[in-house]
């Protein structure tokens, strides 16, 4: 749905984005993240038709963003960090407006807009005046505003940007309805623990130049991040260790913490929980269970370690462009 093949922008001696390529598929909710200045808005204006690129190529949808702009403005839906609003407007009249401005019939424009106002959930608000929003409710406000014409792709800058936790709650479930509903989102935010919960994949951008493209588990490989499984036992656990520790797709087993048998109730196991590493690659937790079942040991749980998107950033990334 999103191909950009070379993608260049230079600001004088300044580049901002360097030979960028990336690729979205239809359906995606795709998280964008970088340090401050790396390149994230810039892309996404160039995606929008607000700045020409120097050099390099971007298409939605099929169509060059450069070449068929009006057509690429139809498809897309695009909320800046920052939205401005017209403060003496009332919400369903906010709405109305932009309605009008992307050329939606005069007939069918309340029914629009109703409907965006119940997906975004501000039907209560409609009669509102813009100015008396409060920031989360005009977040979703301009949520509302760039759906009004029903774009495939929606291109997201911040959305969740100085919201409280509840906002933030609620934007999240937002997005995932319209991920449902078949939207395609590009997405960049600072609060890298929302991404991680909603995002197929993830994009990191430095110094204007891709570092790492696609899911989270992919980062591993890229940063020498063995997969780990926390795997809980009833007793003492040295039967599971002796079975694991054989199998050539695991690199190491250790007791991480034993649980006494609780007093008084006769015939309780104690439980062991061990801490499984594998080698590269070789992550397998249904390995796991088949090798303990098959050998009688009492398997209670098994929890891949999930590796944070903090962490992989952090590391991604040197954290000095300012």
């Amino acid at each position: 749905m999103i191909e950009i093949q070379k993608l260049t922008k230079t600001f004088g001696s300044l580049t901002a984005v360097s030979n960028l390529d990336l690729s979205i598929g239809a359906g995606d909710i795709f998280g964008f993240i970088g340090p401050n200045g790396a390149g994230k808005t810039t892309t996404m204006r160039i995606l929008v038709t607000l700045m020409e690129p120097t050099s390099g190529a971007a298409l939605i949808d099929g169509l060059d963003v450069t070449k068929k702009g009006k057509d690429v403005r139809r498809r897309v839906g695009y909320m800046p960090d920052f939205m401005g609003v017209y403060d003496d407007l009332k919400v369903f009249e906010y709405l109305e407006f932009f309605a009008a401005a992307f050329g939606i019939e005069f007939r069918k424009r309340k029914s629009i807009v109703d409907g965006v106002l119940e997906l975004t959930d501000l039907v209560s608000k409609q009669d509102a005046l813009v100015d008396s929003l409060s920031r989360g409710m005009q977040q979703r406000l301009g949520l509302a505003r760039v759906l009004i014409h029903d774009p495939k792709v929606l291109i997201l800058d911040e959305p969740a940007s100085g919201l409280d936790p509840r906002a933030r709650i609620e934007m999240r479930e937002l997005l995932r309805e319209l991920k449902r509903m078949g939207k395609t989102i590009m997405i960049s935010s600072h609060i890298l623990s929302e991404l991680e919960e909603i995002c197929d994949r993830i994009g990191i951008i430095e110094r204007g130049q891709l570092v790492f493209s696609g899911t989270l588990e992919e980062i591993r490989p890229r940063l020498g991040i063995q997969g780990k499984v926390r795997v809980k036992v009833l007793g003492e656990g040295l039967r599971a260790m002796e079975l694991l520790s054989v199998l050539p797709q695991i690199q190491s087993v250790e007791v991480i913490g034993a649980q006494a048998a609780p007093s008084g109730l006769a015939g309780e196991a104690p439980g062991t929980t061990l801490l499984v590493t594998f080698k590269e690659g070789q992550l397998s937790d249904g390995l796991i269970a088949r090798t303990l079942v098959q050998g009688g040991v009492d398997l209670v749980c098994l929890q891949p370690e999930q590796l944070k998107l903090d962490d992989a950033f952090l590391q991604l990334t040197q954290g000095i462009v300012h």
